[in-house]
């Protein structure tokens, strides 16, 4: 019989990371026998990170649900039994339609977050299901979200630079991002500045592999960029290193901030910040006078309870240097608003289906949601795909509380059996990235990718807009809206005429694989202003009084839930057994003066605390300040064990629907 010849499909990494990495997956007999980086991406350029190189071991992973799967035990045992797709369905449909007979159509709640990020597998699969039947909204504002908002609320827009113009920058900023890690493709852009006498400073609490990369780190207490931020516009207008006529042409309010700037003096700010007053100096005089100075922001540093005014004191430093006046300066933080523009999203969405009133609750606090004796109608359906909210929210046991209501209907379409598909009544197998259609966007770059699929589905696994359509015809729902193939779905999102204008269209997509949005803006966007606010002006607003600290005598050490590696990234390839391997154990990173006060040695198996649980970890010496821990913010531990975020709060951010649960303080004390 003769052989077929190996295929090469083109595509993109699903993953919730701002790189969205072209592949190519070789196929060969039906099966996928190798993914690589796709060279010919101008940024991503034939990279992947060390997780992704080995996607195809989660494609065909042991562990891989492929049948639909229903409890056979308590919640959060692990014990389920096969059952067909019919019967599966025909259940859940009986289980919804009686619950929303019952209380309504917002007994019901959907989940989802970034599990994968394309427009048709991602959040847009079952929004229009959940409008049809009146399901409770769910504010999806975990990430980026704050940080957004307060960039937003200085200069109208959180797309400033785009990634390719920070090899003109001479003195770029990582600010509370570890780039090396969690976005690999932009490092090779820093070197190809450095290599060109630019300066690489980072602001990071924790010694990351960023940091020990950079030519400088500033190390400040968590939580307090923004008093660092006003401490640096302090030095920069005390020695007249301001751009005046920036200012006058392109910002209002300037005159009332720098009033209120005399209250962080070097002095002062060192006493908030712990930086010392002479590296405040040396950092503003160093910033202030390098034309082409660039600010670097991710978003870990947004996940506070004043995350926004971080973001938006910050965002007003390249515009009291004038830094957008010159090619690589000014501030990059996200281009996902460029996608969202240019692609037709609002007909997948389908806003118009909720009706007036509908109820939201915000995804940061899913475990009140379930617990909430109050909440009424009470969430009687949960419905997941793409996340895995027991690891990655918030107040974690409070979330286990809730999943494991034996009243609450669980629905899981997933890969494996994560944390909180243990906790599920039903387990739907989920194709992955090579076994589905989709339209990558991108958070970190401006280029939309196409993701064909290159292999059939692996056992019964099902696209998760397939899912949809098939638990509509479970429900008896017919509208056409609900049953839309995923070819149909993207021919919609292309149709705009922005993509047109651009020259962007599925054919293209099809052959070339991306295609860059092009911006009309140029490589200095604001250079003469036009910020795309009200009034065209960046709005300059002092912060609040620093906000008081939860720090206490039992508790006084803050908690980072950092991204401190590859490994750690997120829980997706918990059940990879290299990746576990790579992993190792929970390590708990503390500075050596506190470990030694708490009689803690390197090695030491230990126990992370306070108010909401205790977290198992071996003690690490070094890689952070005095008076801060971290622990990595994507390890899973089973239904039975705890991550980081069993230690973190879940209240909200000041704007943008963020979560604070980065004001998180603990103790660590020795096993006994």
């Amino acid at each position: 019989m003769a052989t077929s010849l190996p295929i090469r499909v083109r595509g993109a990494c699903p993953h919730d990371c701002p790189d969205t990495c072209a592949w190519q997956v070789t196929v060969e007999e039906g099966r996928a026998t190798w993914v690589i980086g796709d060279a010919e991406h101008p940024i991503t350029r034939g990279t992947l990170c060390a997780k992704v190189n080995h996607f195809l071991d989660r494609v065909y992973s042991d562990e891989r649900v492929l049948h639909p799967l229903r409890r056979s035990g308590p919640k959060g045992s692990g014990r389920f039994e096969r059952v067909s797709w019919d019967a599966a369905l025909t259940e859940i449909a009986a289980g919804l339609a009686d619950r929303i007979e019952r209380h309504g159509g917002e007994t019901v709640l959907p989940f989802s977050y970034m599990g994968t990020q394309g427009l048709i597998q991602g959040s847009d699969a079952g929004s229009r299901f959940f409008g049809r039947i009146g399901a409770t909204r769910l504010i999806r504002a975990v990430c980026g979200s704050t940080g957004s908002a307060g960039v937003q609320q200085a200069i109208g827009t959180n797309t400033g630079l785009v990634p390719e113009e920070i090899r003109h920058s001479r003195f770029i900023v990582l600010w509370g991002t570890n780039t090396i890690v969690t976005n690999v493709h932009l490092w090779p852009l820093i070197r190809e500045a450095q290599a060109q006498g630019a300066h690489v400073v980072v602001i990071d609490p924790a010694s990351t592999r960023t940091a020990r990369s950079a030519d400088w780190h500033v190390q400040p207490i968590p939580g307090t960029d923004t008093a660092l931020a006003m401490g640096l516009m302090h030095v920069i207008v005390r020695d007249g290193l301001q751009d005046d006529d920036y200012l006058e042409r392109h910002a209002t309010g300037f005159a009332d901030f720098a009033a209120r700037l005399g209250e962080y003096t070097p002095e002062r700010t060192s006493e908030i910040c712990g930086v010392p007053a002479e590296e405040i100096e040396r950092l503003a005089h160093a910033y202030a006078s390098t034309p082409s100075s660039c600010i670097r922001l991710l978003v870990g540093m947004e996940h506070r309870g004043v995350g926004a005014e971080t973001f938006r004191t910050i965002a007003y430093l390249p515009v009291v240097t004038g830094a957008w006046r010159h090619r690589g300066g000014g501030l990059l933080f996200m281009t996902v608003g460029m996608h969202w523009s240019a692609l037709n999203g609002g007909p997948l969405e389908r806003t118009d289906l909720v009706r007036p009133g509908t109820r939201s609750v915000n995804m940061v606090q899913l475990g009140r949601a379930l617990t909430d004796p109050e909440m009424a109608p009470p969430v009687t359906a949960l419905i997941v795909h793409g996340s895995n909210p027991v690891v990655t929210m918030p107040n974690q046991s409070l979330t286990i509380e809730g999943v494991r209501r034996d009243d609450l209907l669980s629905v899981v379409h997933e890969q494996f059996l994560t944390d909180t598909a243990l906790h599920a009544d039903y387990v739907l197998p989920a194709t992955t990235q090579v076994e589905h259609l989709d339209v990558m966007w991108s958070w970190g770059h401006d280029y939309l990718t196409l993701n064909r699929p290159a292999v059939a589905p692996v056992g019964e696994a099902v696209s998760t807009s397939e899912f949809f359509r098939r638990l509509s015809s479970a429900m008896g729902l017919t509208d056409d809206y609900l049953h839309l193939s995923d070819e149909a779905m993207l021919d919609i999102a292309l149709d705009s005429d922005e993509l047109r204008g651009m020259g962007i269209t599925r054919e293209r997509l099809e052959g070339e694989g991306w295609a860059r949005l092009s911006d009309d803006r140029g490589p200095t966007p604001f250079a003469d202003g036009g910020f795309p606010t009200d009034d065209g002006r960046c709005a300059f607003v002092a912060p609040t009084r620093p906000v008081a600290s939860s720090r206490t005598a039992e508790y006084p050490l803050h908690l980072i839930s950092a991204k401190d590696s590859v490994h750690h990234l997120n829980s997706s390839y918990a059940h990879v057994p290299w990746h576990v391997k790579a992993a190792g154990e929970l390590r708990v990173a503390i500075h050596p003066v506190d470990a030694a006060t708490r009689g803690i040695s390197d090695g030491d198996r230990v126990e992370v605390v306070n108010q909401r649980a205790s977290v198992a970890a071996i003690a690490h010496l070094g890689d952070v300040r005095p008076g801060v821990v971290a622990l990595p913010s994507g390890w899973a531990r089973g239904s039975g064990g705890a991550s980081a975020n069993a230690l973190t709060p879940d209240g909200l951010s000041d704007a943008g629907g963020g979560g604070d649960f980065h004001d998180a303080f603990v103790n660590v004390k020795p096993s006994i």
